[in-house]
């Protein structure tokens, strides 16, 4: 496992070797130790998610606040996505800015998401099956979303917006400064 700091810190690409033959491939998605290792988080996951989706669907941007917030470990099974980590840490340099990876069922990298960034994806395959998990239980009252496509984010989600299927929360989802105030008065 080779762990690789993106420009926001805390938040990692997480690259695991294939070994590949003529029946298929193996490799080892997660070892608890070796991440530790690797990246200094020492948390543990309690749950696992997946979903599945079409093309040209985006997810996000989605966090969870206070106690409830969220860290998540994120990968493809099948198909290709843009992954979005957007850095909400109240003092963090990074305050604000996002990062954004291709993460495929071909490069087998994953996604590690830090608590207090929000997180999202777009589908460039004709489907993609997505895995994630998570060092916190998902708590309805405490979720808190930005919507994919507000201009301030200047997020490039290689999906356009005409072309894009969002949940109808995510559709009228908060804009930044909304979330920026709720998520402010939820950190102090």
């Amino acid at each position: 496992m080779k762990a690789i700091e993106t420009p926001l810190s805390g938040c990692w690409i997480i690259q695991n070797s294939l070994v590949a033959d003529e029946r298929g491939y193996f490799f080892e998605s997660f070892n608890h130790q070796k991440f530790a290792d690797a990246t200094g988080w020492t948390g543990q996951f309690v749950q696992d998610n997946e979903s599945q989706s079409s093309a040209n669907v985006v997810r996000g941007m989605h966090l969870q606040l206070g106690q409830h917030a969220q860290a998540k470990l994120v990968r493809v099974l099948h198909g290709r996505v843009l992954d979005v980590a957007l850095d909400l840490r109240p003092h963090s340099p990074t305050f604000g800015q996002h990062f954004a990876i291709e993460l495929s069922d071909d490069n087998a990298r994953q996604l590690f998401v830090p608590r207090g960034f929000a997180h999202g994806f777009s589908v460039l395959s004709p489907s993609a099956t997505f895995f994630y998990k998570c060092d916190n239980y998902y708590n309805k009252n405490s979720e808190l979303g930005i919507h994919p496509y507000d201009s301030q984010l200047g997020i490039n989600w290689q999906v356009s917006r005409e072309n894009a299927i969002l949940s109808a929360k995510d559709a009228v989802a908060q804009s930044w400064q909304q979330a920026l105030s709720i998520f402010t008065q939820q950190t102090h």
